[in-house]
């Protein structure tokens, strides 16, 4: 072999291997990492009180609505609550209502606030009147129909008055009389007077008035309030009559 080939051979053998190393298959790229998921949307909450300002023992309607929540509550007693809705509360105080809407986004709160005026003063004028005479000013008789103990609707109201003046003399404890026109027998009309009275003493229990403060008793047609024969008059001897007792 002559010197140039010589020369050349290394150089051959060099281009050969380099040839074969660049026709080796490249590695496949390595792919990216896929996005993340989407987050999970964020909830909102509404809520509204309305009326905003009232007087002691009123009502307000609390209106609210939420979205992308899988938890609502309301504090202050109105506890868990649909995602939506309507809901009567009746504060006795000032107060601020907070809803809290829970979701996988996370947490949304809003607030209404509801302002309770008190109830104004009453005024009481004073007078020289005794408290027998302020009961008989106010606790009046009730009348029924003919033959009958049921509690007529003009009576209804005048028994809630009567029952209201009660509640606010406390110490104050009533005889529940039943009275009769002087048709029928004696035994009919102490029998159909005490039904009277029972019936006068139980509306005023239902409104409120406690039972031992009360005692019935049927005076039958003993005791008329007025004596002629006449209609008008037997209607006013048909009544339960209301004392202080002694």
């Amino acid at each position: 072999m002559n010197r140039r080939n010589r020369t050349l051979l290394p150089t051959i053998l060099a281009l050969a291997l380099f040839t074969v190393a660049g026709c080796k298959k490249k590695p496949a790229p390595t792919p990216p990492p896929p996005p993340p998921p989407p987050a999970a949307p964020a909830p909102t909450a509404e809520l509204s009180a309305s009326p905003s300002v009232i007087s002691a023992g009123d009502q307000v309607t609390l209106k609210w609505d939420t979205t992308n929540a899988t938890s609502v509550s309301i504090d202050n007693g109105v506890g868990t609550v649909e995602s939506s809705g309507v809901k009567t509360v009746t504060p006795s105080q000032t107060t601020t209502y907070t809803l809290t809407a829970t979701g996988d986004g996370g947490t949304a709160n809003a607030t209404a606030t509801v302002t309770v005026n008190p109830p104004p003063a009453v005024s009481v004028p004073s007078n020289n009147m005794t408290e027998e005479q302020e009961f008989n000013a106010n606790v009046q008789p009730i009348f029924f129909d003919y033959d009958t103990s049921d509690i007529r609707p003009d009576a209804q109201a005048t028994l809630q008055k009567n029952a209201t003046w009660l509640i606010a003399h406390p110490d104050v404890k009533v005889v529940v009389g039943g009275y009769c026109d002087q048709r029928g027998s004696d035994e009919y009309n102490l029998a159909l007077g005490q039904r009277r009275a029972d019936a006068a003493k139980n509306a005023l229990v239902t409104m409120g008035v406690a039972a031992d403060r009360l005692s019935s008793i049927s005076y039958g047609k003993e005791k008329p309030f007025c004596s002629e024969s006449t209609e008008q008059c037997w209607q006013l001897n048909r009544r339960a009559g209301f004392a202080m007792a002694q």
